[in-house]
C-alpha cells in the first residue's frame, strides 16, 4: 500500500458505517448551506496542484477496467464496453451476487476471461480498487457512493469514469479536484450528452465559427416521470432523495454541451447564478392519491417536496448566459432544449428533430443535410454508424465510452476532465442555496483556480488517435 492511500485511510472513515453520511450528500437546506461555505473555503484557500485540463496521462495500450455498479444501467456499460477492442473487463462489483453472475456471464458471451468478482458487502468496492490489474474504474451506482469510491479509486492509482451527478455537495466538488490534481488521475464525468449527434454538430460549428459569438444558451432535463419517482413497494424509486430540497438535482444532461459550446473553463467561466422554483402542483397530490391504493405510500402522502419546474440563469466572466431547467413531474414531452443563440445563428434541438436558423427562419432539410456532412465531428464521423447499432440512448453512450477508451489508449487528454465534473455538479447545491433565499445570487467557484484564462477548447478531432478498434460489424 503506497504511503498517500495509507494516510488517505488513516484520516478517513471509510469502513465504519457512519462513514458515508459525510458523503452522502445534504440531507436539509442547513446542510447544503454548510456544505457550500466549507467547500468555498476549502478551494480558496489552496493553489492548484496541477492543471489536469489538456493532461495527457501515459498511454495504456489494454484498458483494464473493473466496474462498480451492475444494475440495468452498470450491465448495460459493460455489455457496450464489450464492443471495444483493446479492454479487459478484470473485475465486476455489486451487492447482488445476481448483478455480479449476469456480467460475468456477458463476459463469457463475448467470449472474454472471467472477472475477479466482488459481491455480498457493500464495502466490497474498496478491494476491487485495491486489485493491481485495473487501469480504470466505471462507477454506476446510486448518487451517494459516487464521491467516496471516485477518491478511493484515485488514491489507488487508477483512472476514474463517474455517472452523473459526479459529486452533491460542493465539499465533495473539491474533494475530487484536488484528489485528480493530487493523483494526476483523470476523473471523469459520463456525461453522455454532449456526444449527442445534434449538440455536438451545433458545437463544432460554434468552433469554425459559423455561430459567431454565441451569446446565450439553454439546456434542461425535462422528464415526465412522476410515477417512478415513488418507485414501488418492491422497488423504491433511485430518485426519491432528490425530491424534497427545491433545487435543480439534475444538471448536466443540458448544462454539458452548452458550457464545451461557451468554452466554459476554458477560455470564460461562470461568475454567479440565480435560481427559483414553483411550488409543488403535483408530487404530494400523487403521492395523497396513491396512498389511498396502498400503505407504501402513505409516509410519502404527509410529505414535503420541491418544487415541479426550477429554473436556473447563470451569468459567465465574459457577460454570456445560461439558462438551465429541471421538470420530471410535469405531464409535457421529453426536452433538452439545447439552444444555442449566437451572433451569426441560431440552434435549437427540441422538439426533435433539431433545427439551425441563420437569420429569421430555419434551414430546410436539403441544408441541414449538408451541414451534417460538412461539420459532423471527425471523432462522431469515425464511429458513428456502428454507434448507432450498439446504441446506448441512440449511440451517444457508445461514443463516449469509444472516445474515452481512445484517448487513454493514446495517451491523449480527455474531454471532459475533474473540474467540468465539479462545476457541472455543484450547480445543485448553488440553486437549492438560491432558491430558498428568494432568488439572490450566489457565486460560482473557480475550480480550475484561474487555469481557465488559458485552457483549450474541447478537441473534437481524433487528435492522433483512432485507431481504437471495435468488434461488432455493420
Amino acid at each position: 500500500m503506497s504511503i498517500n492511500r495509507r494516510n488517505f485511510l488513516k484520516g478517513s472513515l471509510f469502513g465504519t458505517g457512519a462513514a458515508l453520511s459525510a458523503f452522502a450528500g445534504a440531507t436539509s437546506y442547513e446542510d447544503v448551506e454548510r456544505s457550500i461555505k466549507n467547500g468555498l473555503q476549502h478551494g480558496s484557500s489552496k493553489k492548484p496542484l496541477f492543471n489536469m485540463c489538456g493532461y495527457a496521462a501515459p498511454k495504456i495500450p489494454v484498458v483494464r477496467i473493473g466496474y462498480i455498479g451492475l444494475g440495468s444501467r452498470g450491465s448495460w456499460a459493460v455489455n457496450r464496453m464489450l464492443n471495444i477492442k483493446d479492454i479487459e473487463v478484470t473485475a465486476l462489483c455489486d451487492v447482488n451476487e445476481n448483478a455480479v453472475k449476469k456480467s460475468q456471464q456477458t463476459l463469457s458471451n463475448f467470449k472474454k476471461q472471467p472477472a475477479k468478482e466482488y459481491f455480498g458487502d457493500e464495502y466490497a468496492w474498496k478491494k476491487l480498487c485495491e486489485q493491481e490489474d485495473i487501469d480504470l474504474i466505471y462507477i454506476v451506482t446510486p448518487w451517494k457512493w459516487h464521491v467516496p469510491m471516485a477518491l478511493y479509486a484515485m488514491e489507488c492509482g487508477k483512472h476514474v469514469a463517474v455517472e452523473v451527478p459526479a459529486a452533491t455537495t460542493m465539499e465533495d466538488c473539491w474533494k475530487l479536484v484536488e484528489a485528480s490534481e493530487r493523483t494526476k488521475k483523470h476523473c471523469m464525468q459520463l456525461e453522455n450528452c454532449c456526444y449527442d449527434f445534434f449538440e455536438i454538430l451545433t458545437i463544432n460549428m460554434v468552433q469554425k465559427g459559423l455561430f459567431g459569438e454565441v451569446m446565450h444558451g439553454e439546456g434542461a432535463y425535462i422528464h415526465d416521470l412522476l410515477g417512478s419517482l415513488f418507485g414501488e413497494p418492491d422497488y423504491p424509486g433511485w430518485r426519491w432523495d432528490e425530491n424534497h430540497k427545491s433545487g435543480n438535482p439534475y444538471p448536466t444532461h443540458g448544462l454539458g454541451p452548452i458550457c464545451w459550446a461557451m468554452n466554459i473553463n476554458r477560455g470564460d467561466k461562470m461568475e454567479y447564478l440565480t435560481s427559483m422554483s414553483t411550488n409543488d402542483f403535483m408530487m404530494q397530490a400523487f403521492a395523497q392519491e396513491q396512498a389511498q391504493k396502498h400503505d407504501y405510500y402513505k409516509p410519502m402522502a404527509k410529505m414535503k417536496y420541491r418544487g415541479n419546474m426550477n429554473t436556473s440563469v447563470i451569468r459567465t466572466n465574459k457577460g454570456k448566459t445560461i439558462m438551465l431547467q429541471h421538470d420530471v413531474t410535469s405531464p409535457r414531452p421529453y426536452s433538452r432544449i439545447h439552444v444555442l443563440s449566437g451572433t451569426k445563428a441560431f440552434a435549437q434541438k427540441y422538439p426533435e428533430s433539431g433545427k439551425i436558423a441563420f437569420g429569421h427562419e430555419f434551414i430546410g432539410s436539403d441544408k441541414m443535410k449538408e451541414l451534417e456532412e460538412q461539420y459532423t465531428p471527425e471523432v462522431v464521423k469515425h464511429i458513428s454508424d456502428i454507434a448507432k447499432v450498439i446504441g446506448g440512448h441512440g449511440g451517444m453512450d457508445f461514443i463516449m465510452d469509444w472516445r474515452m477508451i481512445d484517448c487513454l489508449r493514446n495517451g491523449l487528454p480527455l474531454d471532459m476532465d475533474v473540474y467540468d465534473a465539479a462545476l457541472w455538479s455543484c450547480i445543485t447545491p448553488l440553486s437549492i442555496r438560491s432558491a430558498a433565499n428568494r432568488s439572490n445570487s450566489v457565486d460560482v467557484p473557480d475550480f480550475t483556480r484561474g487555469a481557465w484564462k488559458n485552457n483549450l477548447p474541447v478537441d473534437l478531432t481524433l487528435r492522433g488517435g483512432g485507431d481504437t478498434g471495435i468488434i461488432k460489424k455493420i
